[in-house]
């Protein structure tokens, strides 16, 4: 396997002004990106959004200095949740689009996610071609030929007329009364005004983004406050989106938080029911509750596990011909409507479903009953090896522990220097006693 020097999971991401997200490293990818995009002398495209985070303003500018200088005509979106990047560029018929964000990350930390002209983000293959012009010297175009940079005014007009097609024309939410939390991220204009013109009654929160504020204690990261806000304005539900909006965690009435395993058994049984359900197969990762596995076996709803990231559940999805996935993080990826994970639309899903059922949403949320889990992460130094003996000793004695009754999993994260430690199991004592005997272990070593 090839060890890639920049692109992680889910672009290239760290903390602004260090390797790999400085400027310097963002006009090169600008231009690397534009090179292998821009195959011949015709007109090429590029669209680029952005979500609240200050460092977004440098990014953006060094990536258009980085395209324009291979030729191609870059179209700025301004603040877009990062589902209108996908959109965007396969609408405008642009060869590459561009998301500058961190997504749940503090405003620290940025990064750049690309997507390739049908709208779903690049695969490793391609990111891996373009690490390697990366890496070597750039062709630039010749003087007369470079591209030219444009503020699109109406990109925040056309997603949210798009986003508003994951609901029924039809339909109204007239009577719902709605909390949204926008974590002070890329969704603060879109998602109240969505939620308005279909007719609810909006109570927001988390939509004054100040560059420095964005998820600092609100959005899909820190459900608290909308709880809070659910149960203070009497509210019908609560909906938590991320810093650039492509994922949603829920609040019923009653202030409790459903994860995106709840939602997505929601959505597939319904799916399931009205003959929706691509091959009644869900697409998820290997975080996903065994819980959720076990309640759609029982409506014989397959579930398919990938790796985690939502690019791996787009791919499969993409070769396999399914058309729902998603993550337990709140990622819910429905290509009937987009080509990524979209926190609003997936709201709307759940919103459409609430008006139909004409139920609570304490009541409809709880789909299943979830496993214990438990997940604790461990911040690693440059030397940690997975591959310490007395590292695998303690997962296998784990292991052995659990037998049938429960897991583990144990991955580096691709997008934070952490090891991530999850395990489920029916006995919570002894789930407790496994995870914290491993993270304990590498805490000793690391």
């Amino acid at each position: 396997m090839i060890k890639r020097k920049y692109f992680g999971t889910d672009g290239v991401r760290g903390l602004a002004n260090t390797f790999p997200m400085t400027p310097d490293i963002a006009l090169k990818l600008g231009a690397a990106a534009g090179r292998h995009f821009r195959k011949d002398q015709k007109q090429h495209r590029v669209v680029i959004g952005k979500d609240t985070r200050r460092s977004s303003y440098m990014f953006e500018n060094a990536l258009t200095a980085g395209f324009t200088s291979t030729g191609m005509d870059v179209y700025l979106l301004g603040p877009v949740p990062t589902p209108a990047v996908g959109v965007l560029t396969r609408s405008m018929r642009a060869d590459v689009g561009v998301m500058i964000s961190a997504s749940h990350n503090s405003y620290l930390d940025n990064g750049i996610k690309f997507f390739g002209p049908d709208g779903f983000k690049l695969s490793d293959k391609v990111e891996l071609k373009i690490e390697e012009l990366l890496d070597n010297d750039i062709e630039y175009a010749d003087s007369q030929n470079i591209g030219m940079a444009k503020r699109i005014d109406d990109a925040l007009g056309r997603y949210m007329e798009f986003a508003k097609s994951a609901f029924p024309r039809k339909k109204l939410l007239n009577g719902l009364k709605v909390v949204v939390d926008c974590a002070n991220g890329a969704a603060y204009k879109a998602a109240p005004i969505v939620l308005w013109e279909l007719g609810a009654e909006v109570i927001s929160i988390g939509v004054d983004p100040n560059g420095y504020n964005i998820n600092k204690d609100c959005g899909s990261t820190y459900p608290q406050n909308a709880a809070n806000a659910v149960i203070e304005h009497g509210a019908d539900v609560g909906i938590c989106l991320d810093g650039d909006a492509d994922r949603l965690i829920l609040i019923d009435d009653k202030g409790n938080i459903a994860d995106g395993d709840q939602l997505m058994g929601l959505i597939a049984s319904q799916w399931s029911s009205k003959g929706q359900l691509a091959k009644n197969t869900l697409v998820a990762t290997v975080m996903s509750n065994m819980g959720l596995e076990r309640h759609l076996n029982s409506l014989d709803i397959k579930l398919l596990r990938t790796n985690v990231g939502d690019r791996y559940v787009v791919e499969e999805m993409q070769r396999s011909g399914y058309n729902l996935g998603g993550e337990q993080s709140g990622h819910i990826v429905m290509t009937d409507y987009a080509t990524t994970g979209d926190g609003l639309m997936a709201a709307l899903q759940f919103l459409n479903a609430l008006v139909e059922s004409k139920c609570s949403s304490s009541e409809l949320v709880k789909v299943f009953e979830p496993m214990p889990q438990l997940l604790k992460n461990v911040r690693l130094n440059d030397t940690f090896s997975l591959d310490n003996l007395k590292v695998q000793d303690s997962i296998k004695a784990g292991e052995d522990a659990f037998g049938s009754i429960g897991r583990l999993l144990i991955r580096k994260s691709g997008t934070e220097p952490l090891l991530r430690v999850m395990g489920e199991c029916e006995d919570p004592k002894l789930l407790k006693s496994v995870v914290e005997n491993i993270v304990e272990t590498v805490d000793a070593i690391n």
